[in-house]
């Protein structure tokens, strides 16, 4: 079974998945909401440079929903935390077919002070792309995630606004705008995050267009109690055109 604490540094340093942590789901605050003096390329710095401390494994599933409603599709998906030297660290993302075979996998390169760089395996292709930031707003495994979404790449823009302050489950959070310096099209052009105060965990984000036109929103899912802790079992995002979904939820046993 998966030790609460290496699973919340999963989730609080990998790209996408920086939501969980055991105050979570405690009582929600009462009163104004009151934030320490901060400005937006600080908070963007502290939440971008979180990184974990030893390597990690789990397994999950990605789910895929059309317009419909309909559930149509189901990709087994590992997720892999490497440390390296000077600070490096990268995790991966790997997707395989039912017969366990790697059909398209991504790993995200942390480099301290500097951005993230992008290792993606296309499915079909013999070699792998390294891509940049501004090149990584493409679509992972099909789904409504993009490469960039993993690298949580909107931190990493120079203008980073501080716009106030909001509860979000029970919790104080920052309002963050992370603005695209030059967005291409179909690309985010400015995201609004919800960051926790104290744990500086992503609980939700808003990506907008040029014209603030909604494009799409990541929310945290369900949880799970293993063993008296409360776990994060499940993440979605959503596009605000077509109203598809993609949702990843975690198995909390691998071997």
């Amino acid at each position: 079974m998966i030790r609460f604490r290496p699973f919340l540094r999963l989730l609080l340093s990998a790209a996408l998945l920086p939501a969980a942590f055991p105050g979570l789901l405690a009582q929600p605050a009462s009163g104004p909401v009151t934030l320490p003096a901060l400005d937006g390329p600080t908070l963007a710095a502290q939440v971008r440079w979180q990184a974990p401390t030893e390597p990690f494994s789990t397994a999950g599933v990605l789910r895929l929903r059309d317009r419909n409603g309909r559930w149509y599709k189901e990709l087994a998906i590992r997720m892999d935390i490497r440390l390296g030297e000077g600070g490096l660290w990268e995790n991966q993302y790997t997707v395989f077919d039912r017969e366990r075979q790697v059909v398209e996998s991504l790993v995200v390169r942390h480099h301290p002070g500097s951005t993230n760089s992008y290792h993606y395996l296309p499915p079909g292709a013999a070699k792998a792309l390294d891509l940049a930031g501004p090149d990584a707003f493409i679509p992972f495994a099909g789904s409504q995630f993009w490469l960039a979404d993993f690298g949580l790449e909107f931190l990493f823009w120079p203008e980073q606004r501080l716009v106030g302050a909001d509860m979000r489950k029970g919790r104080a959070c920052h309002l963050l705008e992370s603005v695209n310096p030059d967005p291409r099209p179909g690309q985010y052009a400015i995201v609004r995050s919800w960051i926790d105060v104290e744990k500086l965990g992503l609980l939700r984000a808003e990506a907008y267009d040029e014209q603030r036109r909604l494009l799409k929103e990541f929310n945290i899912g369900g949880f799970k109690k293993v063993n008296g802790r409360w776990q994060l079992k499940s993440m979605e995002i959503r596009d605000e055109l077509t109203d598809e979904r993609s949702r990843l939820e975690f198995e909390l046993e691998v071997d």
